[in-house]
C-alpha cells in the first residue's frame, strides 16, 4: 500500500517543478519577443539597401558573413569536426526555405512597398499552422485557430492603419506575388526544424544551416558576384548588410530554432503577428511616424490572439 502511495506521489509534479516549467515557458516568450523585434528592423533596412546588388548575391553575402562570424564560437565550443553526411543533407534541406524566403523578400522590395510585404507576412503564422499539421501532426484546437484569425486581422489592421478600404482594394503586383511565394516557403521552416532536430547543440544546427544557405546562394549568384564593383558600393549598404547578417540572421535564427523545439512551430510562428506592431513602434520612436488611436483595435486583437495561441 505504501509503495503504491509513494509511486503516485513520485508521478505527481511538485509545486516548484510546475513553477520551473512555467518560468521556462515565460523565458521562451521573452526570447521570441526579442527575436521579433530584431526581425521587424529588417524590412526598412532591406528596402534601403536592396538597390545595391542582385537579391541572390546580397543574400549570399548575408548568410556567409553570418556563418563566418559564428564559426569560431561553434567550433571552439563543440570541436573542429564535420557533421555526419545525413545531418549535412538535413541542414541543406533546412536552408532551402530560408534561401527562398529572403531572396523573395529582397527581390520583391524592388517592385512593391514595405506595407505590402508587411501585410503578406501576416499570413506566415497561418501557413505555418497548416504545415505543422501536415509535417508534425500538430493539431490546432478551434480556439487556437480563432486566435490565428484574430491575430492576422489585427496585424493587417496595424499595417493598413485601420483603413479597411485600403485593405480591401489591395491589388497584387509582381513584387507581392514574389513575396507571397517566399511566405509559403517561410511557413514550412519551423515545422521542418521541429521534425529534423536531433538534440545536437542548437548553435551547431544554426551554423550549418546558415553555411548551407550561403553555399547554395554562391552557386546561384556566382556570375553576379564576379561582376559586382565591390569598391563602388556605399558604406551604408555594407553597414546594413552587417546588421541584418548579425542581428536579423544569425541571432534571430538561433533564437527561433531554440524556441521551435521547445514550444512548437505554430506558437513560435504566431509571434510573427507582432512584426507590424513592432515596425510601427520603431517608426514612432525614431520619429518617422506618429501613433494614432485608430491603431488601438489592431494592437488589442494581436495581443489577445497571442494570449489565446500561447495558452496551453
Amino acid at each position: 500500500m505504501s509503495a503504491v502511495v509513494f509511486t503516485k506521489l513520485k508521478a505527481r509534479k511538485l509545486p516548484w517543478q510546475r513553477r520551473e516549467k512555467k518560468n521556462s515557458f515565460n523565458i521562451e516568450i521573452g526570447i521570441m519577443l526579442v527575436s521579433v523585434l530584431l526581425a521587424a528592423t529588417s524590412f526598412p533596412i532591406a528596402k534601403n539597401i536592396t538597390f545595391a546588388m542582385p537579391a541572390a548575391a546580397m543574400m549570399c553575402v548575408r548568410f556567409l558573413f553570418a556563418a563566418l562570424i559564428f564559426a569560431p564560437y561553434v567550433f571552439i565550443k563543440n570541436g573542429w569536426r564535420l557533421p555526419k553526411p545525413e545531418r549535412l543533407l538535413t541542414y541543406l534541406v533546412l536552408s532551402i526555405p530560408l534561401v527562398g524566403f529572403f531572396w523573395a523578400m529582397f527581390e520583391s522590395l524592388r517592385y512593391t512597398s514595405v506595407m505590402n510585404t508587411g501585410a503578406l507576412y501576416c499570413s506566415v503564422p497561418a501557413i505555418t499552422a497548416v504545415y505543422a499539421f501536415i509535417i508534425n501532426k500538430e493539431r490546432q484546437s478551434l480556439i487556437r485557430t480563432l486566435g490565428l484569425l484574430l491575430g492576422t486581422f489585427g496585424a493587417l489592421w496595424i499595417v493598413f492603419k485601420g483603413d479597411l478600404n485600403a485593405l480591401l482594394s489591395l491589388s497584387f503586383n509582381r513584387g507581392d506575388i514574389i513575396f507571397l511565394m517566399g511566405c509559403l516557403l517561410m511557413g514550412i521552416y519551423n515545422p521542418l526544424i521541429k521534425k529534423f532536430y536531433k538534440n545536437e547543440p542548437m548553435e551547431v544546427m544554426t551554423f550549418w544551416v546558415l553555411l548551407s544557405a550561403g553555399v547554395i546562394l554562391a552557386f546561384v549568384s556566382f556570375s553576379d558576384l564576379t561582376q559586382i564593383e565591390w569598391l563602388e558600393i556605399p558604406f551604408s549598404v555594407y553597414s546594413g548588410l552587417a546588421y541584418v547578417s548579425i542581428f536579423t540572421t544569425l541571432i534571430t535564427f538561433f533564437l527561433v530554432q531554440f524556441c521551435t523545439v521547445k514550444i512548437g512551430a505554430t506558437r513560435v510562428a504566431s509571434f510573427g503577428l507582432l512584426t507590424p506592431l513592432f515596425v510601427m513602434v520603431l517608426s514612432v520612436v525614431t520619429g518617422f511616424d506618429e501613433f494614432k488611436l485608430i491603431l488601438l483595435p489592431g494592437i488589442l486583437l494581436v495581443v489577445l490572439a497571442l494570449f489565446i495561441i500561447q495558452r496551453k
